[in-house]
């Protein structure tokens, strides 16, 4: 298991449009919320890529990327992303081999049966690379709003301008 204050593993996975997502290429520029969810299309994982992409926007603000990670296909996320207008990135782990890097990858009784899969997880990954925060087996609801405010103590003073310049506009 992968801890704050850890070094994010570097890798690379191709997304939705199966263009090639290159972790080194983020490292110095922008911070990471790196997500991992079980499968495309049920319903926990649908709320929460959605709830990601409708804070895409505040994220951004914040310097940070949001990456969502699962073991389908890149042609599984893209019909995942159009059908419910997700804007972030998802990323095709087919071989679970990022899942088994940052630690998500475990065995899971379902129905009585033992199964490999998926847990739930979130990392927080500042501009160096380093893990801030690493969440696991994380519940979909209102789990956006915790990330989103553990993210704006990677960068408060751009925070701070920006619930200043939303007061003056408001």
């Amino acid at each position: 298991m992968l801890r704050s204050g850890d070094t994010a593993p570097l890798f690379s996975l191709p997304d939705a449009d199966m263009e090639n997502f290159d972790m080194a290429s983020v490292r110095g520029n922008r911070h990471v919320v790196l997500f991992f969810y079980p499968r495309d299309n049920t319903p926990s994982c649908t709320l929460q890529a959605a709830d990601f992409s409708d804070h895409e926007d505040a994220f951004n603000r914040l310097d940070c990327i949001v990456i969502g990670v699962s073991p389908d296909d890149s042609l599984t996320h893209a019909e995942f992303r159009d059908e419910h207008g997700l804007s972030i990135r998802l990323l095709a782990d087919t071989e679970a081999e990022v899942c088994k890097l940052f630690g998500v990858w475990r065995e899971k009784v379902v129905d009585g049966i033992k199964r490999m899969g998926v847990l739930r997880s979130t990392f927080i990954i500042d501009k160096a690379g380093q893990i801030q925060h690493a969440l696991y087996d994380v519940a979909p609801r209102g789990h956006v709003a915790e990330v989103l405010a553990l993210v704006r103590e990677l960068e408060p003073e751009k925070a701070n301008a920006n619930r200043k310049k939303h007061r003056r506009n408001a």
